[in-house]
């Protein structure tokens, strides 16, 4: 097979020329923008895809179209590798000065590409590339395909799918279908036989209700959820919203990271009986969180914290009671409320490490456990079974009913990434065990409250960390300063770290606010009342104090912040 380097170059010029001079780099989220200036980016990530697979030997390589929770203007990619996990981080900075490079020089940095790996490029090469249902999506789709025939490699189009899917039909194809075929109709039945066998017929339990509110943010989950209703045998009662039909945009006012950041409902909320299990998914679903009101009308969270905690449990309790050893272990990053760490290791027993935030990170350190869980706090995430837990899993299934469970669960989660149905699906499946509804699940430990901040900077690499971004070591003196606001505050946690994309400090806080006396408050006058509230906001103050130290040590560019409270005085 001979490749003419020439028709990279052709295909840019006249089809995806580079309108953009602004630098972008590839990072955990892949490559975001404005769609309308990623056509050249998605073309170069199908040239990329084609040189990463014949790297990797002709395994498939996932190219999927998403900016996930991002408005419905964005659009972005990412690359999927052989086993489903993210790109290799070597290969990173490849794809970041691929994308930047000017289109006259495409063609002799694609040959550097080529020699400085080492790439015959005259194997076989195959991609997999699916979208998102943004209304630019199947035109940026076409940019990937033909970076992918530029240079004669292999594409198959699976059209509008979620993210996990991919991963999915990636890792399916590369097994040789030992995960499965990589196939939608495989995908569902495979989710959905392990549900219903796990279900046993038995529908409620206890205090669990088979009812449940999906929302899905407008995006393909709620097309792939309603996929999944009609295969289902009525095992799980499911109503959708934001089904993405009618004026509802992607990710506008709905989805899980709405509903995380604002701590709300979708505005489009149905009115349902209080303590009614609701469950929003982002726009390419590989991020969820449950969420309640109680008989009072407030808001409940329960996000990836609360997941993670409740499988973790559910877990040690099989291995336990299968009467195997096996190494199990929580991953989190320093986002993770500090009372769902302190429940796992305290109450769970349940062994815990923390990487930097980034599912790369955490992906990497679950696959060190034989049974290794992450969720962050934003609720993507997943289980990983190591060959040996497998193995061992299967061979005492042959006596043990508690290790057959086990082996439906790793058919139910789709461990190539977090996938928001099957991780919705495997929730169901331990509340139902456990007889459980929401209250029982959220009273297991109580969040500490806890505030994030952004803290605009002339430049954000002055800001560095170690231990997994919970200590600041530049500037010199900023964790001292920090340390000691800190000891301050009654279980006061805090850490700065840089934003990837932006020159942008992020600084998160929590600490255990002090409960209120509310009869004793009624006596107070108005003024009185607002000044006992500022004094109790301990979160919020510490949050501040931390933020003037960002502002005053780490060239704070922004306007100054206002003390908490100070605008009612």
């Amino acid at each position: 097979m001979s490749i003419n380097l020439r028709t990279v170059y052709a295909f840019a010029r006249e089809m995806y020329p580079k309108i953009s001079t602004e630098y972008v780099q590839y990072g955990t989220a892949g490559f975001r923008g404005k769609a309308e200036f990623l056509d050249s980016v998605m073309f170069r990530m199908g040239v990329l895809a084609t040189l990463r697979s014949r790297y990797r030997g002709g395994a498939v390589i996932g190219v999927m179209i998403t900016a996930s929770h991002n408005p419905e203007p964005d659009n972005g990619v990412k690359l999927v590798d052989p086993k489903g996990e993210m790109l290799d981080a070597s290969w990173e900075s490849i794809a970041t000065d691929l994308v930047n490079v000017s289109d006259q020089d495409l063609e002799q940095h694609v040959a550097k590409i080529i020699k400085d790996n080492n790439i015959d490029i005259t194997s076989s090469s195959h991609v997999f590339v699916g979208m998102d249902n943004r209304y630019h999506s199947p035109r940026l789709l076409k940019a990937v395909a033909d970076g992918v025939i530029a240079l004669k490699g292999n594409v198959r189009e699976f059209g509008i799918v979620t993210t996990p899917m991919l991963h999915f039909f990636v890792v399916a194809a590369n097994t040789k279908e030992a995960y499965g075929k990589p196939t939608e109709e495989a995908y569902y039945e495979k989710l959905i036989s392990a549900f219903e066998s796990l279900r046993n017929g038995q529908l409620e339990n206890g205090n669990y209700k088979n009812n449940v509110v999906f929302d899905g943010a407008n995006g393909v989950g709620a097309r792939k959820m309603l996929q999944f209703i009609k295969r289902m045998n009525k095992s799980l009662n499911i109503s959708v919203i934001n089904q993405g039909i009618g004026p509802g945009k992607i990710n506008d006012e709905c989805g899980a990271d709405y509903v995380k950041v604002q701590q709300r409902p979708p505005i489009s909320m149905p009115i349902v009986e209080p303590f009614t299990r609701c469950v929003s998914v982002d726009g390419d679903a590989d991020r969820v969180v449950y969420f309640f009101t109680n008989d009072k009308g407030e808001f409940q969270l329960l996000d990836g914290d609360r997941i993670a905690t409740l499988v973790a449990g559910y877990l040690m309790d099989l291995v336990t009671r299968s009467e195997i050893d096996l190494r199990l272990g929580l991953v989190q990053t320093a986002y993770a409320n500090g009372a769902s760490t302190d429940y796992i290791v305290n109450e769970l027993k349940f062994p815990v490490s923390c990487v930097p935030t980034g599912v790369k990170h955490l992906h990497h350190k679950a696959l060190e456990y034989d049974i290794g869980v992450y969720f962050e706090a934003n609720g993507h995430g997943t289980i990983v079974f190591s060959d040996h837990a497998k193995a061992t899993i299967a061979t005492a299934a042959e006596t043990k009913a508690s290790a057959k469970t086990l082996l439906l669960l790793i058919d139910l989660i789709n461990e190539t990434v977090g996938d928001a149905i099957s991780d919705m699906l495997l929730v169901e499946t331990i509340l139902n065990h456990k007889g459980w509804d929401v209250k029982d699940w959220i009273s297991t430990y109580n969040d500490l409250p806890n505030r994030q901040l952004k803290i605009k900077v002339q430049d954000r690499n002055v800001i560095e960390t170690t231990n997994a971004e919970r200590d600041c070591v530049k500037p010199e003196g900023l964790q001292a300063e920090i340390n000691k606001v800190v000891s301050n505050y009654k279980r006061g946690r805090s850490f700065v770290r840089p934003s990837g994309t932006e020159d942008i400090v992020r600084v998160y806080a929590e600490a255990a606010t002090r409960e209120v006396d509310y009869q004793s408050v009624k006596q107070f006058t108005i003024i009185l009342l607002t000044h006992f509230f500022l004094w109790f906001q301990d979160t919020e103050n510490l949050a501040y104090e931390v933020g003037v130290l960002v502002q005053r040590l780490a060239g704070g560019v922004g306007p100054e912040l206002t003390q908490p409270g100070s605008a009612h005085l």
